[in-house]
């Protein structure tokens, strides 16, 4: 074995540009907040200094990342023209950062959003959507018609109006034009399946106005693409969402005109991401056809989840990626892949890390996306104040894939607050992201980090946006910095950022209520009503409710439970209630014991098979009270003190028969009926007088002078 000493890698090198002067440059200050990385300045990195790029590019073993998005398809072309061996790696810095009023101020900054460029993001992997152009046009006029006509040439097109429309017979037959109303749709891009009333085809002798034959319900369609121009209520929930399904006002020609330019380019095989990963065996959702957790089904806008059994199904070809359903996900069964929490919490992490270095003071983390977010930031850029320089802004795919998880480790790294932008008119529901908000807001009050710190700000306006956050609510900093790193799933992520929020708390507390619905709180149980039948702990999803191997036992860990409700919902003396709140001692404390008795042992073979309590409470109320129990049948009590195998063996090999009942009575026939009745009658008639009895009756009034 060779102990020649290794080559360490090179540094990473960090290409800054001024952009031709257009925004001040203070290396040293970036430098300090990245160590271990090599800065080099330029004034035009694209131009006249585009050799530093190849240099530091040509490095077979080196990382480069280049602090600027403007030109990032250049840098790449080059790269792999000249095949330059370096990983490139990219970050904003002019329209976040440079440029703005306080762009002077913004070195720290630059460090920061540098930082968070560095960490790698793995790619998703995908799934494929074909369309091979089968189109149904759905419209209420000739206007549907006239959009068939611009589109045959490149899809399949049929048409199908509305009852009741006023269209003229086209001369030509070019294709197929329907009558329905559409009743359901279900699919997606390449596999819609459409349910169709009033459906009928035209009568061919139509003149002035199309006609059409007998009607029927219940018709079935399938198509690639659904394209509605009915004018009316979009078909399907969140429809913006709906990945083949596209919608046009039809009086609008720039709407239509938009539709048919869409259209005509979903013909062939499409690669999509999946944005969720989920496991089965996490989810809890049900047990034992009781319902538990219906979160993500509460709060998915597209209609991808559905129930399937003990837990959901998410239809990945349906899933438009929004997260919330992982953001609400208590157990980790459902996580975002676009990417996984972790890495946008190692993002936030090296950039507050970086920033702090580099002298930043009071952080404020702006989580956006890359569409709306992207746009409004890169307006307030080029034609106003830009960021505040103490503003951090993190990209991730969709703002509602935010968790709270993502909020308490912002606060354990040391931001002082945090702001989520979102459109004025969201394309979905954003109950989610709210629900998440509302969740961290008691959370970080009661530590002590400020109210109304973690925040929305829902606007298109780049100016109103500046605004917002200038005077958005300012909290207090952590005393003591969290540099936790996030490793494992999404549950421990989650408790990992939460117990480490507690540590880096200003005003740390054990225990802080939570709102109803949280995914962590504990368990109050009513021991005098407990009987210990554990049907709780069978139900329990995540093992949070547990027994004991010798002894009758019930025990609670609060660490695990997620506040699904099955164990209230299943329990038959009804005396578990939810208890919503974060007990932070809770992560370290483990099982607590909730109720214990001592077991009842078999009488026979002295096995420990039931709680004596319960036992005993069982023999009192037989005994003597039931004719299986009666004082003849006393033997029968033992059966009840004994385990399932003596019980058995008893029945079996003695003459005490545990279903055993009183002797039958004797069978009757007509004849004892009609004797039984003879002799009822015979015993009901007044007994005969004889002569004797009234003379002496007589003689005993005369004697008596009443006669």
């Amino acid at each position: 074995m060779s102990n020649a000493p290794t080559t360490p890698p090179p540094k990473p090198v960090v290409l800054l540009c001024s952009c031709e002067d257009s925004m001040a440059l203070s290396p040293d200050v970036v430098a300090s907040g990245l160590p271990g990385m090599h800065v080099v300045t330029a004034r035009q990195l694209c131009g006249e200094d585009l050799a530093r790029f190849k240099q530091a590019a040509g490095d077979q073993k080196g990382s480069v990342i280049v602090a600027c998005t403007a030109q990032q398809t250049l840098f790449s072309e080059i790269a792999e023209d000249e095949r330059l061996g370096s990983r490139l790696a990219f970050a904003n810095v002019r329209e976040t950062a440079g440029w703005s009023r306080e762009g002077a101020a913004s070195a720290p900054k630059m460090a920061a959003l540098i930082a968070a460029a560095a960490i790698p993001v793995p790619a998703p992997s995908t799934i494929s959507l074909e369309s091979t152009g089968v189109t149904l046009i759905y419209g209420r006029d000739e206007r549907a018609i006239e959009l068939g006509e611009r589109l045959k040439s490149r899809l399949d097109i049929t048409v199908l109006l509305m009852p009741g429309a006023d269209v003229t017979p086209p001369a030509r037959s070019v294709f197929p034009i329907r009558q329905g109303r559409i009743r359901t749709v279900k699919g997606h891009l390449g596999a819609f399946e459409i349910g169709i009333d009033s459906y009928a085809a035209p009568a061919p002798s139509s003149r002035g106005r199309l006609q059409f034959g007998a009607a029927r319900n219940g018709a079935i369609s399938d198509a690639d693409i659904l394209i509605d121009v009915s004018g009316g209520a979009p078909l399907i929930a969140a429809a913006e969402l709906r990945s083949g399904y596209l919608r046009a006002d039809p009086a609008n020609a720039a709407d239509m005109a938009r539709v048919a330019l869409a259209a005509s380019d979903l013909v062939g095989t499409f690669d999509k991401p999946r944005y969720i990963t989920f496991r089965a065996d996490l989810c809890a959702h049900q047990r034992s056809r009781i319902k538990g957790c219906t979160r993500c089904l509460d709060l998915c806008p597209a209609g991808a989840i559905t129930p399937a059994g003990n837990h959901v199904a998410i239809d990945a070809d349906i899933c438009a990626g929004c997260g919330q359903c992982a953001a609400a996900c208590p157990t980790g069964a459902a996580s975002y892949a676009l990417p996984t929490v972790d890495v946008v919490i190692g993002k936030l992490r090296a950039m507050l890390a970086a920033y702090h270095l580099a002298g930043g003071t009071a952080p404020q983390v702006l989580v956006h996306d890359g569409d709306h977010g992207g746009s409004l930031i890169d307006a307030a850029a080029h034609h106003g104040e830009g960021l505040p320089a103490r503003t951090l802004p993190i990209a991730v795919h969709e703002v509602t894939q935010l968790g709270l998880e993502t909020i308490a480790a912002a606060f354990a790294y040391g931001a002082v607050s945090l702001v989520v932008l979102t459109r004025a008119k969201p394309r979905h529901d954003i109950a989610g992201l709210r629900q998440t908000i509302e969740a961290a807001a008691p959370l970080l009050a009661g530590l002590g980090f400020g109210e109304g710190v973690a925040s929305l700000i829902e606007t298109d306006d780049p100016e109103q946006l500046v605004a917002l956050l200038g005077s958005s609510p300012k909290g207090r900093a952590s005393p003591r910095r969290a540099g936790f790193t996030p490793l494992g799933a999404k549950r421990d992520v989650m408790k990992l950022a939460l117990r480490e929020l507690h540590r880096a708390a200003p005003q740390p507390v054990d225990v802080v209520a939570l709102p109803k619905g949280a995914a962590f709180g504990g368990l109050h149980v009513r021991n005098e009503g407990c009987t210990l039948c554990l049907a709780c702990v069978s139900s329990c999803p995540t093992q949070a409710l547990g027994d004991a191997p010798d002894r009758p036992r019930l025990s609670f860990d609060e660490s695990l439970c997620v506040q699904c409700g099955l164990c209230a919902a299943t329990c038959p003396e009804k005396v578990i209630t939810l208890a919503p709140r974060l007990d932070f001692l809770a992560f370290e404390a483990g099982p607590r014991v909730i109720k214990e008795e001592e077991p009842f042992c078999c009488i026979k073979c002295s096995k420990a098979f039931g709680v004596r309590s319960t036992i005993e409470r069982v023999i009192a109320k037989l005994d003597g009270r039931n004719w299986m129990f009666s004082d003849q049948n006393r033997a029968r009590l033992d059966l009840i003190r004994m385990c399932e195998n003596c019980r058995a063996e008893t029945a079996v090999n003695t003459n005490v028969d545990p279903f055993a009942g009183p002797a039958r009575p004797a069978a009757k026939t007509s004849e004892d009926y009609f004797r039984e009745r003879a002799q009822a009658e015979q015993q009901a008639k007044p007994a005969p007088t004889s002569v004797e009895s009234r003379e002496a009756q007589m003689q005993r009034k005369i004697d008596r002078g009443e006669a």
